[in-house]
């Protein structure tokens, strides 16, 4: 009776170690990314789902949250560990990686696709390419009428990122040669807004990431004849995942950045119109 009672003991401890380890294989997998709109709003989260539907198919729940608020946050998010990956359009700053080391954080990038900053204005806008020195005029209020660049008057409206997006900063630096934006410029959240603001707007101006140079109602112009899908535009720039390199990336975060550096991942890439590092 008593060598009964121990096997039944016995088969009931295994019976409770298979279903504890059948849950921990059922548990979703986590990936938290965030920071720059231009990754977060399209590229990222198509990403995103169709490893969530490779690793289903493997019996894998993967999830994911997506938070595009600006590279700033993304590169502050890895630097309080708040995500696994912090999406920026540009290079982080030397405070930032200063910031990171005193919590004990080594930033590195890791370069997962290339973008061109598009400079966009409406249909109707009669032109068709821009200068460099015209962009720099135009985006510091060194002109502020379109007479002297269309020659079809009108007060311009800018439209800009706000100043948490890597965009705004990278722009600044490239194009208006690190000058103060105009005063007079509409500081929006992110890339989508900017288009639909200048497609309602006949003097507007703006620039957007090469995901929305679709948008209907606004069209990009090639800066000096070369159109912002060229490698050798004049702003084009990486996009980066920025992580700690002191820790361990974990196996799951590290299959997904395998994933987006991959054929079928620089596909996605290539879909929503950013330029492969392939």
């Amino acid at each position: 009776m008593k060598i009964l009672r121990i096997t039944k003991l016995s088969c009931i401890t295994a019976l409770l170690s298979f279903f504890t380890a059948l849950s921990v294989a059922n548990a979703a997998e986590k990936i938290v990314i965030k920071g720059s709109d231009t990754l977060g709003a399209k590229m990222v989260p198509q990403l995103a789902e169709e490893f969530k539907a490779i690793k289903a198919k493997q019996g894998i729940d993967v999830t994911f949250e997506i938070a595009a608020e600006g590279s700033s946050t993304g590169i502050a998010a890895v630097i309080d560990k708040t995500a696994d990956l912090g999406m920026s359009s540009r290079d982080a700053k030397g405070t930032e990686i200063s910031k990171g080391l005193l919590a004990g954080i080594k930033m590195e990038p890791i370069t997962v696709a290339k973008d061109g900053i598009a400079i966009i204005v409406q249909d109707n806008n009669p032109m068709d390419e821009i200068s460099p020195r015209e962009v720099e005029k135009i985006f510091t209020g060194d002109v502020e009428n379109w007479s002297a660049i269309n020659g079809k008057s009108g007060s311009i409206s800018i439209y800009t990122r706000n100043t948490s997006s890597g965009t705004y900063a990278v722009f600044q630096d490239m194009a208006l040669r690190k000058r103060d934006y105009a005063s007079s410029s509409q500081k929006m959240a992110g890339n989508e807004q900017i288009a639909s603001e200048v497609a309602k707007n006949t003097n507007g101006i703006g620039y957007v990431g090469l995901a929305y140079i679709g948008t209907p109602g606004m069209k990009p112009l090639p800066v000096d004849g070369i159109s912002p899908d060229n490698p050798d535009y004049s702003f084009a720039r990486p996009l980066y995942y920025f992580y700690d390199a002191k820790s361990e990336m974990r196996p799951i975060v590290k299959e997904f950045v395998d994933f987006c550096l991959s054929p079928k991942g620089q596909e996605i890439v290539q879909s929503v119109h950013f330029i492969s590092i392939l």
